[in-house]
């Protein structure tokens, strides 16, 4: 990478990652490993843009972050962070950085997505949301750069993780809403919906309910 370039892209490394270490555990081992890795990365950051090394690097941290419990919503937000940097970079080795940066947390994005349990079709569909909104405008700037390679990485990898998402969906129950005529107790709402009251908890998380004994007359529950 040019010395221009990197100059350029420099900034946007280092938002980037302090950015991904403001959702890191503040206390404990896997937290202070991660803060070392990101520190020693950013001691010697201009070393590795202008050497084209910075790549296998990022990608380890973005690793180690998932490992500690990164979730999809805190990857979005470091993504968004890249993608939205001002001022964006003139220089193409800085773009590239910039595109690396953002292909990175996607690729750990999709990871997080395959090893997560849905409970319900809906919050699969709201996943859907997120992973489309992530992938096409960067499909649409591979496009638009005629990057073949890049283009047919990022469809692939979309498509994979739509798969995915449709056949995880596929087997899993739809929320309902209910609506009693007065306030019941968790115990005896899980009762009258599923006939099993040992199914109080899922409704008091689902509905966010303060007092078990004073739920909301309207709420959402699974279908099944």
């Amino acid at each position: 990478m040019e010395k221009q370039a990197a100059k350029e892209a420099e900034p946007i490394c280092r938002a980037v990652m302090m950015r991904l270490l403001a959702h890191a555990p503040t206390q404990g081992r896997a937290g202070s490993d991660l803060r070392t890795a990101v520190g020693d990365f950013l001691a010697q950051l201009e070393w590795y843009l202008l050497y084209d090394k910075y790549g296998p690097l990022v990608k380890d941290i973005f690793d180690q972050a998932r490992a500690i419990g990164v979730d999809l919503e805190e990857f979005e937000d470091v993504r968004k962070v890249a993608f939205n940097y001002l001022p964006a970079p003139k220089t193409v080795g800085a773009k590239l950085a910039q595109n690396s940066l953002i292909e990175f947390t996607l690729v750990e994005e999709d990871q997080v997505i395959g090893s997560t349990v849905f409970t319900s079709r809906e919050d699969v569909d709201a996943v859907k949301k997120v992973v489309n909104a992530a992938f096409d405008p960067m499909e649409e700037l591979a496009a638009d750069d005629m990057d073949q390679a890049a283009f047919g990485a990022l469809v692939g990898l979309h498509a994979a993780v739509a798969f995915h998402l449709a056949t995880v969906a596929r087997p899993l129950p739809r929320m309902l809403g209910y609506a009693f005529y007065n306030t019941l107790s968790s115990l005896v709402i899980g009762y009258k919906l599923y006939s099993d009251a040992s199914r109080c908890d899922e409704i008091r998380a689902e509905n966010k309910i303060i007092h078990p004994a004073f739920c909301p007359m309207e709420g959402r529950a699974l279908s099944g």
